[in-house]
């Protein structure tokens, strides 16, 4: 009995999502902060559409591969995400409450803080997504159905 595998398109386990918040933290970080604010819309337009339209293509595969990366990549995001968020609230916490002097921290805006949550909620959905192909795959199995 001669099994045939195929090798899995680089598609669809590229982490499109976490690419996404990826590039919404560094260009929040390394641009100017004054052309930024003019731009953001633009800047979150380009990178949250294509981000969700280029994860949802990904719903329909339910190899045990691409699952796997899903969830992994989903738990990066929300790790990367979770980091940039506690660094903004130390921020604002060191600079409200200690007021300590010369201490460097992330100020993240109100349009990246939404920019972030729209990613998060796409990586959310994906993983339901992904939960509804598995049992779809474990109903195929069961022998009752």
């Amino acid at each position: 009995m001669r099994t045939t595998t195929s090798k899995t398109s680089t598609f669809l386990v590229f982490p499109w999502g976490l690419l996404s918040i990826v590039l919404v933290l560094a260009l929040t970080l390394f641009l100017n902060s004054d052309w930024f604010n003019k731009n953001w819309s633009w800047i979150a337009l380009v990178l949250i559409i294509p981000a969700a339209i280029l994860e949802n293509f990904k719903v329909g595969y339910s190899t045990m591969r691409i699952m796997f990366l899903k969830v992994v990549f989903s738990l990066l995001s929300f790790l990367v995400a979770g980091m940039a968020f506690g660094s903004a609230l130390t921020g604002v916490h060191i600079k409200n409450y200690q007021e300590a002097k010369g201490a460097k921290t992330i100020e993240l805006p109100w349009y990246v803080v939404l920019a972030l949550g729209i990613l998060l909620l796409i990586q959310v959905a994906q993983l339901f997504s992904m939960l509804k192909a598995v049992k779809r795959e474990f109903m195929q199995l069961d022998p009752d159905n």
